[in-house]
């Protein structure tokens, strides 16, 4: 049981049992899901915009499992939502912008914790001088929009040397091996998104999931492609999905979402409920895609990540 490497800053600063955070995941990330990984243990999280509007499932949710924290992209705030969303939430975990005082302590106003993800020891330090709890490093590694440039075998330390609160290891991660290895490198947890990309409660299409099991060897490439509606942030996606958009004709829709045209090159992951060319939009993978090869459920996810 890797439990009992890791250090319990983490869990006990959480409320949660094992050292594991799940990723935000905005466009896939669901409610079922943050519920389930928390339930099995670990730090729940869901993407701010499954809950700008209603925090009623958040709410209902944290009653059976309190473990279940928000992710924010700060390049999005809508500030009075942040103040909202914070009182049902155990963490709020801010990403892509530097990091703000005036944020972190809207989180600990509401009760909430405050976490930045980073991609550099700098802004890590930033963020602890900003009042953060804990410290997410992201390794260029990741799936999704990534901040830095420096592989997570490189970072990991950089923060941990330059922050005393506990620190959380990301990117590449979708193995029991890799989270032994980020534990043993001193993080206090990991967290874990692509894997959990393909859980039975994820919102993913499952075409998308389909992709990621498929991947293998060098799957992944950074990128800022997919750069519509989000320009110019670099983001670690499937190969084949440049492949696949650059044969499209430009100015053609990719797929539906109800009557919502997405167009190629959006930066919109493929959700349930979206219909087209599912092979040629944002298929965001880390690194660690080619040991992911089956769907199954977050809690069996959990219990195998930990061993």
């Amino acid at each position: 049981m890797l439990v009992s490497m890791a250090s319990k800053r983490f869990t006990e600063l959480v409320g949660c049992d094992v050292p594991i955070q799940l990723a935000g995941m905005g466009g896939v990330g669901t409610i079922e899901l943050a519920a389930a990984v928390a339930h099995a243990g670990g730090l729940g999280m869901v993407p701010i915009s499954l809950v700008r509007d209603d925090q009623s499932t958040l709410r209902a949710a944290r009653r059976i499992h309190p473990a279940i924290g928000v992710n924010v992209l700060v390049v999005f705030l809508e500030r009075d939502v942040v103040e909202r969303v914070a009182l049902d939430a155990r963490v709020l975990e801010f990403f892509y912008d530097d990091p703000d005082p005036t944020l972190v302590a809207i989180a600990h106003e509401a009760g909430a914790l405050a976490c930045w993800q980073v991609g550099s020891s700098d802004e890590a330090r930033r963020a602890v001088d900003a009042g953060c709890d804990l410290i997410v490093a992201q390794g260029v590694e990741a799936g999704g929009h990534v901040r830095g440039v420096t592989p997570l075998v490189e970072l990991l330390p950089e923060v941990r040397d330059a922050v005393d609160v506990p620190v959380v290891a990301a990117g590449g991660i979708s193995t029991r091996a890799a989270v032994q290895r980020a534990l043993e490198a001193g993080a206090d947890a990991v967290r874990v998104g692509t894997r959990f990309v393909v859980a039975n409660e994820s919102g993913a299409h499952p075409e998308y999931a389909a992709a990621l099991c498929a991947a293998e060897g060098d799957a992944t490439i950074l990128t800022t492609a997919f750069g519509v509606f989000w320009p110019d942030a670099p983001h670690r996606v499937l190969r084949s999905a440049i492949d696949a958009a650059g044969d499209l004709a430009p100015d053609a829709p990719v797929a539906k979402l109800g009557d919502l045209d997405i167009p190629r090159w959006a930066s919109l992951p493929p959700s349930e409920g979206v219909d087209g060319r599912i092979d040629a939009m944002a298929l965001y993978a880390g690194t660690g895609v080619r040991e992911v090869t089956r769907r199954e459920s977050a809690a069996a996810i959990v219990h195998d990540l930990m061993g």
